[in-house]
């Protein structure tokens, strides 16, 4: 008997190969290419017709086009809403991503729940789960609607003619790997499957009027499975992060065309489901140990939220020869940095320490203003000298050791007064025609050393 067709697949992104190689010409990750079957193509099957050659649009100019306001849809989560720039739009495709486990498909079918129950057609399409197992996690989160359907499926031409059928203004796909067109003999969830499937999918929400939200598989190193044109192709992507063994789920914004990048939601889980998270920065710090040296509050901005975190430094003496640098939530790279100009400029004893650095409740700090926040943290931690309770830091800190003005000043100082806070500590180039809050005092540096004698007298 022969032997059927076999290709070699890379697990991470999805490069095909007609032989096994140690390394992926893709995206360079070693040992993952595996062996798959080839289905091959039915001979009786009937030729699909090409696709038409475009639309047949003229050229227009800008004062031609209609320049109306892209049609909003509430989906009844002012987290989601928030991160998607004010409601789902209309037509959109948007790409949801996330750790297997993190709460994606919990998340959707709540969505599709409340959007079902305020009178949308919504449609739920599965290809990884049955029709039962839907029923039952809508059970323990209580959706109930007469106007969800939900369809077991991963024929891309079956789900078309349901889609077709229905004519549902929201519709998910849960995954996007797991569909597949049988006139392909590559495997579900191939580059070629699933650049394939996202184009149909794209073409039928952008006809009707639909918003489709696809459900991609994250590869070990927190991308987004499958062709990197696959981001390219849909209006938004969103990242569900969270730990498993916590409760708190961040969903953010990394592309949006219809709105800010980098928007951030916050979310609980509960054994009812995702719960939206109203007031972020009371939550982070509910557990701040107050009075433990080391220790420093910041207002992070994410996005157009400015949210209060807890950034945490432990210093000690290394029994090794080689000192230890850990990093989480914060750029490893910009921490050993930061430590470097502590060293230089400050004349902080570090070279026979190991730093370990967290940002409680986790969060992921990536903007400069946490630079500050970070120095005067070890410095705490190094002296074993707390910071005053009442005092928020911000600002971002330059080789030289100058302390440099970061953005919206007035937002954070704003955040920072509303949870109690009576004292910030800030570059003094954001005092220059800032709104200052009453209840807040605020006290400008120009250097690293000058912010560690102003905060650790």
């Amino acid at each position: 008997m022969a032997r059927g067709k076999t290709l070699f697949v890379c697990g991470e992104c999805g490069y095909e190969s007609g032989r096994w190689l140690g390394k992926c010409p893709g995206c360079g990750a070693w040992n993952t290419m595996t062996e798959q079957a080839v289905e091959p193509a039915i001979k009786t099957a009937v030729r699909p017709q090409k696709r038409p050659g475009g639309l047949g649009a003229e050229p227009m100019t800008l004062a031609d086009i209609e320049g109306e306001a892209h049609v909003r849809r509430q989906c009844g989560m002012d987290e989601l809403d928030r991160v998607l720039g004010g409601g789902i739009v209309e037509g959109s495709v948007v790409l949801v991503g996330g750790d297997p486990g993190v709460g994606k498909s919990t998340l959707l079918l709540q969505v599709c729940g409340r959007l079902a129950g305020a009178g949308a057609r919504v449609l739920y399409v599965t290809g990884e789960e049955s029709a039962r197992q839907i029923k039952l996690r809508a059970n323990r989160l209580h959706v109930q609607a007469d106007t969800l359907w939900i369809l077991a499926e991963n024929a891309m031409d079956d789900i078309l003619a349901r889609f077709e059928a229905l004519q549902p203004s929201f519709m998910v796909v849960d995954s996007i790997q797991t569909v597949y067109r049988p006139e392909l003999s590559a495997a579900p969830g191939s580059v070629s499957q699933v650049r394939e499937c996202a184009s149909l999918l794209m073409r039928a929400a952008k006809s009707q009027g639909c918003a489709v939200f696809l459900v991609g598989h994250v590869t070990k190193e927190g991308a987004i499975a499958g062709p990197r044109v696959l981001e390219h192709m849909v209006d938004a992507v969103l990242y569900f992060e969270g730990d498993r063994r916590h409760a708190w789920r961040i969903l953010r914004a990394v592309k949006n065309r219809f709105g800010s990048v980098n928007e951030l939601g916050l979310f609980e889980m509960r054994d009812s489901g995702m719960e939206a998270v109203e007031n972020p920065s009371e939550l982070l710090l509910s557990q701040w140990a107050r009075g433990a040296s080391g220790s420093v509050v910041t207002c992070g901005l994410e996005g157009t939220r400015p949210m209060l975190v807890d950034v945490q430094a432990l210093v000690a003496r290394t029994p090794f020869g080689m000192p230890r640098r850990t990093a989480d939530g914060l750029d490893g790279a910009r921490v050993a940095l930061l430590l470097a100009v502590l060293e230089k400029r400050v004349g902080l004893r570090l070279y026979d320490q190991d730093v370990y650095i967290n940002v409680a409740g986790g969060m992921t700090l990536s903007e400069p203003a946490a630079d500050l926040p970070l120095c005067m943290a070890v410095a705490s931690s190094l002296r074993d000298v707390p910071l005053p309770q009442d005092t928020v830091v911000f600002g971002e800190v330059g080789l030289s050791g100058e302390v440099r003005a970061v953005s919206q000043a007035d937002r954070r100082l704003a955040e920072a007064a509303r949870l109690g806070f009576t004292r910030c500590v800030l570059p003094r180039e954001n005092l220059r025609g800032l709104n200052r809050p009453e209840s807040i005092a605020l006290e400008g540096v120009d250097t690293v050393a000058q912010a560690v004698v102003t905060l650790l007298r």
